[in-house]
């Protein structure tokens, strides 16, 4: 069995095993980390050999980290990476690599379809009729996503909202409450095979799917990383958000399941109105001031000095550069189906307020 785990912020680590008589055996680890002394490598084969192959990666980590020599050194590597990359060798995990990527990226939407077509799209990979997407938004209009359980009336200022021509949507991840407007934010989203992140705990999987976006971040100068459990931020505050949602496979057994991870970055922002439209937004920075919350979100136009379709194209690129990335597009049955549910559901006021 071979298991793969670029640990975020972090070097690979490559994990081949095989099991016999529910333990593990023959493992052995590799990677591009550092690690003081050379025997500390040793170690850590000798602690994983005899395990049980049930054993989680916490208790895989207690394992190695009670093998060790004294004063090993470990540089982009953890114990708990090593654990995860066993993990994810029984369960057959798959990488990055091992797929055709396909980029949509369309013209502006309403907030109603957007949420329409992360459900379609991440069906659809759910079923094997679709390869793993990466989705790039434009916004047609402003607007409050709420998280699937969110109070509606706990969250959102609706009058603030009517007020400021904001359209307020429910998406199917949990979370927290977004407030966007059009050239404001870069949102996107990834469909993926379960198999991408089988192995990993929910926790990890946000940082597992984070990590290409850090390294794009990167390459424009800015430090960030992945800050649990779904915020990625850098030393001037949080510039994004992520949500995801599990979707199975169709019941015949069709298909291998899908996860979606959507994220919402913060190009640039207007805070006196967020502040008018989210209640929660008022409540946590009530003895702080709106000065706080331009600083607790911090925009990228500031960080980057780019303009934000510069941002959009080099992440794309980092994408790309990374995995593979071929343009695509929604086809006619995916927007069909995603317009009938944009007005069904997602623009519906049941939906909408399904937790008043």
């Amino acid at each position: 069995m071979h298991g793969e785990y670029k640990i975020p912020g972090g070097k690979l680590v490559v994990v081949d095993l095989d099991v016999e008589d529910g333990v593990l055996r023959h493992a052995r680890v590799a990677g591009d980390f550092f690690l003081e002394p050379d025997e500390a490598l040793d170690a850590v084969n000798h602690a994983l050999n005899g395990a049980p192959a049930d054993t989680d990666a916490t208790g895989l980590a207690a394992r190695i980290d009670a093998a060790l020599p004294v004063g090993t050194v470990m540089y982009g590597l953890t114990s708990e990476g090593i654990g995860i990359a066993v993990r994810r060798a029984l369960a057959h995990a798959t990488d990055w690599t091992d797929y055709d990527w396909q980029l949509i990226h369309e013209g502006p939407q309403s907030p109603a379809l957007h949420m329409a077509l992360d459900e379609v799209l991440t069906a659809e990979v759910a079923a094997g009729r679709r390869p793993p997407t990466l989705r790039v938004w434009e916004w047609g209009a402003p607007s409050v996503i709420i998280g699937s359980f969110q109070s509606l009336r706990n969250e959102v200022d609706l009058e603030g909202a009517a007020r400021h021509g904001i359209e307020v949507v429910r998406r199917i991840s949990g979370g927290g409450a977004m407030f966007v407007e059009p050239g404001n934010t870069i949102t996107y989203s990834l469909s993926v095979p379960e198999a991408l992140v089988q192995g990993l705990s929910f926790q990890d999987s946000y940082a597992y799917l984070d990590d290409w976006v850090l390294g794009a971040l990167g390459d424009m100068g800015i430090k960030a990383w992945y800050q649990p459990l779904n915020d990625i931020a850098t030393d001037q505050g949080k510039i994004a958000g992520a949500a995801q949602k599990r979707v199975v496979g169709p019941v015949d057994g069709g298909g291998p399941g899908a996860v979606l991870h959507h994220v919402t970055m913060s190009y640039d922002i207007d805070a006196d109105k967020m502040l008018e439209v989210l209640r929660i937004g008022r409540e946590k920075l009530s003895d702080k001031g709106t000065k706080s919350a331009k600083k607790r979100v911090d925009p990228l136009r500031r960080q980057t000095g780019l303009a934000r379709e510069a941002v959009i194209e080099r992440m794309i690129d980092s994408f790309r550069g990374r995995y593979g990335l071929a343009d695509g597009k929604v086809t006619e049955e995916e927007l069909a189906r995603a317009e009938e549910l944009a007005r069904s559901k997602f623009g519906s006021a049941e939906w909408t307020g399904r937790v008043p």
